[in-house]
């Protein structure tokens, strides 16, 4: 409650009206006083007497006047007597104080004895870590104390520090300080000779004219008629006229040039140990594997025309003429194009052949289309491979026409030709039979992903990393359409509704449905908390769309209205980071997914549990595929340069 001072109606009279309690008292008619009860006490305060001492004897003299009602609306206090020094001692009973303090009198230090029971009173006191102190310092005095201690080994004592200078008010090296003088760290300042001595020039931007002594001779300059001594070989000294000096006119290249007779050193790892350590695995190289790594990090891309292939086996063609693209027909399984998925398919047990011939990790391979009798990988080490299944389980042919990594492949309908895309910013199109490159195209980013148009293969899309999917005519070579409405790199393209419309999905978690040759999207999936879905695998039955999920989960969209389906999810796995692609057995009833531990993990598709893990590779297990006429049999491709048959 705020106190106010204010006087009363009388100027020769002091009247002290009853405290009020309430918030405004209401104005009342004039009425006549009635004597005061025993229990009132209306005696005027003595500001002398705060206790009531001298009206102990006294008794109360009923009140004779009369007066008129008066509305207060502000508390009561009483007019401060001068000369009153114990106005601020009140009655312990009181709980309202009738006196407006001054400011002197609330900023008067605290006097009387100090209280024994107080929890600080040893603040004064010696304690076992020294003399306890109350000090004033600011935290930039602190922290400029502090640094000078820690640099100089000397700081300010501040237990003296008031008293005066000298050497006395330093703790800490005393012969230090004084060589300094007593300043502190941020104190010193160089002398003016060394400031001077510091001052450096900058480096000239270039030449811009190049004089000699003979041009300065004719203009009158330095070094006319100059004469040195040279000694022979046999100790005789002649005076011969000196060389001419060349003097470089230069120009001021500004604040952002560097010092002359500067030395500036690279932070971090130069080219060549980043190469180094890509390609050992950070372990260190003799000089002549570092030079094939150099020279391989060095090389230039491959343009259209220097691809080449190398062809592994004995014979092109057999004995009828047929190449190895014919489909074999002395196995014991009908590899002939037909419906799959008629027999029923069971889980793999074991590993029952490797293919290994790649360096580097393999990112993607691919069956043969129909029968599954050849495989189609690439690789990190640029090159593509073409394996056979069935009959020796070797390598075929191997393309080279990349200068960087591999990351997709793609067969045509037929598997006569195929399109290989690479970080080279390169797509290029192939002779599966032949091994000749017949067309190369770029429009200078980087293709993610790559498909042929089901429905016309002289067209082809390519998913890129500048957020855009671009459509080529092979027979023009040329863009003829852009699809350019997601927000990040283009991850997969998927074709669905009988190949009329295809499903991209990219980096920036969500999915879009186009319509070929328009490039607006007539449908976008996309919800707050979905992750971005770097793999996408189609079931049998073309109703169901799996999508790998970066938070360690696959994800069931139908195909046909793009909906999720709630009640089917896939987890258990460990993928975040890395794109595994999922896949379906033949007949649709197991969903099978690599992770990055290099297990091959596969669910129950109706029930969505796990129903077997297998570990297959050292590394991420990124890409595999089920043979199409096959009950139990999967090839699995790794990080580790490795591929896989499981049985």
């Amino acid at each position: 409650m705020a106190l106010v001072e204010y006087g009363s109606d009388s100027d020769t009279e002091q009247q002290v009206p009853a405290p009020t309690t309430s918030k405004a008292a209401v104005a009342l008619p004039a009425v006549q006083d009635e004597a005061p009860s025993d229990d009132d006490d209306d005696t005027p305060y003595d500001p002398t007497d705060a206790f009531g001492i001298n009206r102990i004897s006294t008794e109360d003299a009923p009140a004779a006047s009369t007066s008129k009602a008066v509305v207060h609306s502000a508390p009561e206090v009483l007019v401060q007597v001068s000369g009153a020094g114990n106005s601020l001692i009140t009655r312990p009973s009181d709980n309202v104080i009738f006196y407006n303090p001054t400011y002197e009198d609330m900023t008067r230090p605290v006097q009387g004895p100090a209280n024994p029971w107080n929890d600080r009173k040893l603040e004064k006191m010696n304690s076992i870590t020294g003399h306890v102190e109350q000090q004033a310092y600011s935290d930039l005095t602190f922290r400029t104390q502090q640094r000078s201690f820690h640099v100089k080994g000397y700081a300010a004592d501040p237990s003296i520090l008031r008293e005066g200078g000298g050497a006395g008010a330093i703790t800490g090296d005393v012969h230090k300080a004084y060589q300094h003088g007593n300043d502190l760290s941020g104190e010193i300042r160089a002398s003016r000779s060394a400031i001077r001595a510091q001052k450096r020039k900058r480096k000239a931007k270039g030449e811009l004219g190049v004089f000699d002594s003979e041009d300065e001779e004719e203009e009158g300059g330095e070094g006319e008629g100059e004469m040195e001594e040279v000694v022979g070989e046999d100790g005789t000294v002649t005076q011969v006229p000196k060389k001419k000096k060349e003097k470089v006119q230069k120009e001021y290249i500004g604040p952002w040039a560097g010092w002359e007779g500067e030395k500036i050193e690279t932070v971090g790892p130069t080219e060549e140990e980043w190469e180094e350590q890509e390609a050992n695995g950070g372990a260190p190289l003799n000089k002549k594997q570092r030079k094939a790594v150099i020279k391989d990090a060095g090389a230039k891309e491959v343009g259209f025309g220097e691809e080449k292939s190398i062809f592994h086996g004995k014979e092109l063609h057999d004995y009828l003429g047929r190449s190895y693209l014919h489909i074999p027909t002395d196995v014991d399984v009908n590899l002939k194009p037909s419906e799959p998925g008629l027999q029923e398919c069971f889980l793999p047990k074991k590993a029952i052949h490797t293919w290994s011939g790649h360096t580097k990790a393999i990112s993607k391979i691919q069956l043969f289309p129909g029968s599954g009798h050849l495989i189609l990988s690439g690789s990190m080490d640029t090159r593509v491979k073409l394996w056979d299944v069935y009959n020796e389980g070797k390598c075929l042919r191997t393309f080279m026409g990349h200068s960087k990594a591999v990351h997709d492949v793609a067969f045509d309908s037929t598997g006569a030709q195929f399109l290989s895309s690479a970080f080279d910013r390169q797509m290029k199109l192939w002779d599966t039979e032949t091994g000749a490159c017949k067309q190369a195209f770029s429009n200078g980013k980087i293709p993610y992903c790559i498909k042929f148009n089901p429905n016309n293969e002289n067209v082809f899309l390519a998913g890129m990393s500048d957020k855009k999917i671009i459509q080529y005519d092979m027979r023009s070579g040329e863009i003829v359409q852009e699809y350019d409405q997601h927000l990040g790199p283009v991850n997969t393209i998927t074709f669905v509704d009988e190949n009329r419309r295809f499903l991209t999905s990219s980096d920036d978690k969500t999915m879009r449905l186009w319509d070929i040759d328009i490039p607006v999207a007539i449908k976008i999936i996309a919800e707050p908390s979905m992750h971005s879905m770097p793999a996408i695998g189609k079931h049998p039955s073309n109703k169901w769309l799996a999508m790998q999920s970066l938070d360690n989960q696959i994800l069931i969209f139908g195909a046909d209205n793009f909906k999720q389906n709630r009640k089917k999810r896939f987890a258990g796995h460990t993928v975040a980071g890395y794109a595994c692609e999922p896949q379906f057995s033949p007949d649709g009833r197991f969903l099978s997914s690599g992770d990055s531990f290099g297990n091959l993990v596969l669910w129950d598709f109706k029930t969505c549990r796990i129903v077997s893990r297998l570990k297959a590779h050292s590394k991420a297990l990124v890409s595999h595929a089920w043979l199409p006429h096959e009950s139990s049999k999967v090839i699995t491709s790794s990080w580790d340069g490795t591929m896989k048959l499981f049985d």
